[in-house]
């Protein structure tokens, strides 16, 4: 952990130099979904999902420049520390990342209301690659870090290619932790026992495969993203693989779960809430700046590039 005292005099004396800000993004709940039949995916489907959790915990008020840089800091250290083989970054990378991210908002029309991170998922099958991104509704947004991923892979049946878009983890889903149990075919499908799942809900994906005449193309998935088996699958992950779900490595699961990235609804929740509580782990360190948002872009796509150059301030 950063030394507090010694962060603020860095960070002073950085500012003195520099006019860089932080991110954010909304606190936005996703209408629950009518309740559908489970399709084929990668873990059974959870209970269809409820009305959100009213809560009367206000939201956190917006962080100063100072307290956003500080909270900036600690997290990319404890990144550091605690996720090996990190992504090698560039300015100019960061830069990409960014502005993909900011057009898939844009298109989504959800409107950032204070500094908070984002999950940002690459499923180009040449990238498979996660960042977390602090993103701010005035300020300049910043690259926390990221590590490799697994999505949808295509020419296999009963894969699908992970849908793009901005996706929230809210109250009117309860996520849960593996069982760390094997399969039919030997393999912890979400990790280790007690690995964080975190679900999306229902959304509509492309099939991998050709489904032939007259079938559907497109059908409701259920949307996580989870670790998988250390063991035998997670070296494999950088690569297109997974039925649909997001596959992080172990360490990068670890991290999102012991800073709360994607809490912030649920940390509100459980000040009342038995539930969230109870998901939540006791050692967890939530930051200040925690969203409650995936985005999934595709910097193949020209179409987004397209529109990235367009948004990009």
């Amino acid at each position: 952990m950063i030394d507090r005292r010694a962060a603020i005099l860095h960070v002073l004396s950085w500012l003195a130099a520099t006019s860089i800000v932080a991110p954010s993004i909304a606190d936005a709940a996703l209408p629950a979904p009518s309740p559908l039949p489970a399709p084929p995916g990668e873990a059974p489907a959870p209970k269809p999902e409820a009305a959100p959790i009213p809560t009367a915990v206000p939201a956190p008020a917006p962080l100063s420049h100072l307290e956003q840089t500080i909270e900036f800091l600690r997290l990319k250290e404890a990144l550091a520390h605690e996720v090996p083989r990190l992504v090698i970054r560039t300015e100019a990378a960061d830069a990409a990342w960014i502005a993909l991210a900011r057009a898939e908002l844009a298109g989504a029309n959800t409107v950032l209301d204070r500094p908070q991170l984002l999950v940002v998922i690459d499923r180009n099958p040449r990238v498979q690659q996660l960042m977390v991104v602090l993103a701010s509704p005035q300020e300049d947004w910043r690259v926390v870090g990221g590590a490799k991923v697994s999505t949808g892979s295509t020419g296999r049946f009963d894969h699908y290619i992970t849908p793009r878009g901005v996706f929230h983890v809210t109250t009117a889903i309860l996520g849960y932790r593996a069982e760390g149990t094997l399969n039919e075919n030997g393999i912890r499908g979400l990790g280790s026992k007690g690995m964080r799942v975190w679900d999306f809900g229902w959304q509509v994906a492309a099939k991998g495969w050709d489904a032939g005449p007259g079938k559907p193309d497109r059908i409701p998935i259920r949307l996580m993203m989870h670790a998988t088996d250390p063991d035998k699958l997670e070296a494999r992950i950088g690569r297109p693989a997974s039925q649909g779900c997001v596959r992080i490595p172990t360490a990068m699961n670890r991290f999102l779960d012991l800073h709360g990235v994607l809490d912030s609804d649920y940390e509100r929740a459980a000040a009342t809430e038995i539930r969230f509580r109870a998901l939540l782990l006791p050692e967890r360190q939530p930051s200040s700046l925690a969203g409650n948002t995936m985005v999934v872009v595709d910097s193949a796509d020209k179409s987004s590039a397209t529109v990235a150059s367009r948004t990009t301030p």
